[in-house]
Order: structure tokens, then C-alpha cells, then sequence
């Protein structure tokens, strides 16, 4: 039986097509971490937060921390199985970049939890309501502590509402992609129920240099319904 040319190129690009599909397969399987979807369309907290910014904040720079700490596995075998909580409290056992980048994957995890569209949005529980005036005086000088940390964090950082190893709340704030679940100074440190990324990417698309305003209406989209799930966990 004769071969034409054209058949056997045809075979062999087809051979090879396979090959790479199947060595692709097994990079998929070894990601020990992914980028989770939006619980939400990229529109959905217009407009506070805007669609572009929603797209890039996602889509590129999680998605890049993602990828990176993925990436240091090879370094650090044993952050194998490691869940991502988990290690932010052993992050003074790895380098910058597992540090940087398994932060940046946590924080942003927990970003897009707390917001929601108007609907989904609910209000803070009794019990959180409780807490709050009885740590802050009221609600609005929580959000008014809140604030100033977001907006004395100089350079990039992040602010947080958190419950204390004590049970307390309070507030804080952190460079760069840290958290209070990393081993910080004892002030700083605690499980986060509330944060809010304060780097430029964040918001710079939509507000410029105008922190201010973005931190402002950054309150219009919190999802206390899920702030109450952290709350009731951390205290448990």
C-alpha cells in the first residue's frame, strides 16, 4: 500500500501534537495550587470596583501568584500537600518568593470572599455586631481604625480585621503580601476575617491616586455574610 507524502507529514504532526498533550497532562496534574474562578462576574461590584480592574487583578497578578508558588515546589519538596493556610504560619522556613507569592495566593483567596454583588452582601451578625461595639465603640470608628490602616500602610500592603489569639478583635495592617496568620510581631498576628488589598493594582485603573476613594467605597461591596463565617470559625 503506498504513502503519500502529505499523509505521513500528517502523521507525524498528528504523533507530535500527542506527545506535547500528553506531557502537558502531567504539568496539569502537579499543580498543587490553582487559580479558583470568581464567585462573581467581573462586573459584579460595579460601580465600586470596576470591571478592567476586576479582569487584570484576577486573571494576571493572582494568577501569577498562583503559578510562582507552584513554581517553588521543586525548591521546597515539603510544601508538598501543604494546604495554603497552613503555611503561612511557616513562612520563616522558605525564601522570599514562597513567601511573596503563597501570601499574595492566600490573600487575594480570601479578597474576593469578602465582597459580593449587592444581593448576596447580607449584614454583620449579631454576634459580630456585638463584638465590634464592644472593642470599637461602634461600627463606624471600627471602619474609621480600618481605614487609617489602609491608609498609613506606605508603599503596598494590606488591612485587616482580625480576631487575636485572645479572641479580641482588632485591626492591623501589613506590607506587602503578608498576612496575620504569618509569624509576625505578636501585634500583628491573628486570623483575618476582613481585608482589603490596598497595592496600586488594586485600584490605581479606576482611581488613579486616590486611595482615599477606593477605600471609602470598598465598604459598599464587603460580604458581611462571609466576614460572619470567619468571624463564628476564628472563635470557635
Amino acid at each position: 500500500m503506498m504513502h503519500t507524502p502529505g499523509a505521513s507529514r500528517a502523521t507525524r504532526s498528528h504523533s507530535v501534537l500527542l506527545g506535547l498533550a500528553a506531557a502537558f497532562v502531567p504539568m496539569l496534574a502537579s499543580a498543587q495550587f490553582t487559580l479558583a474562578p470568581l464567585p462573581y462576574a467581573t462586573d459584579a461590584l460595579e460601580p465600586h470596583i470596576d470591571k478592567l480592574t476586576m479582569e487584570i487583578h484576577h486573571g494576571r497578578h493572582h494568577n501569577a501568584y498562583v503559578n510562582n508558588l507552584n513554581a517553588q515546589i521543586k525548591t521546597y519538596p515539603e510544601l508538598t500537600g501543604m494546604s495554603l493556610e497552613a503555611m503561612q504560619g511557616q513562612m520563616s522556613k522558605f525564601n522570599t518568593a514562597v513567601r511573596n507569592n503563597g501570601g499574595g495566593h492566600y490573600n487575594h483567596d480570601l479578597f474576593w470572599k469578602v465582597m459580593a454583588p449587592e444581593s448576596q452582601r447580607g449584614a454583620p451578625s449579631a454576634g459580630l455586631a456585638a463584638a465590634i461595639d464592644k472593642t470599637f465603640g461602634s461600627m463606624a470608628e471600627m471602619k474609621k481604625r480600618f481605614d487609617q490602616a489602609a491608609m498609613t500602610r506606605f508603599g503596598s500592603g494590606w488591612a485587616w480585621l482580625m480576631v487575636t489569639p485572645d479572641k479580641k478583635l482588632t485591626v492591623s495592617s501589613t506590607a506587602n503580601q503578608d498576612n496575620p496568620l504569618m509569624d509576625l510581631p505578636e501585634i500583628q498576628r491573628g486570623t483575618p476575617i476582613l481585608g482589603l488589598d490596598v497595592w496600586e493594582h488594586a485600584y490605581y485603573l479606576k482611581y488613579q491616586n486616590k486611595r482615599a476613594d477606593y477605600v471609602t467605597n470598598w465598604w459598599n461591596v464587603v460580604n458581611w455574610n462571609e466576614v460572619n463565617r470567619r468571624y463564628d470559625a476564628a472563635m470557635k
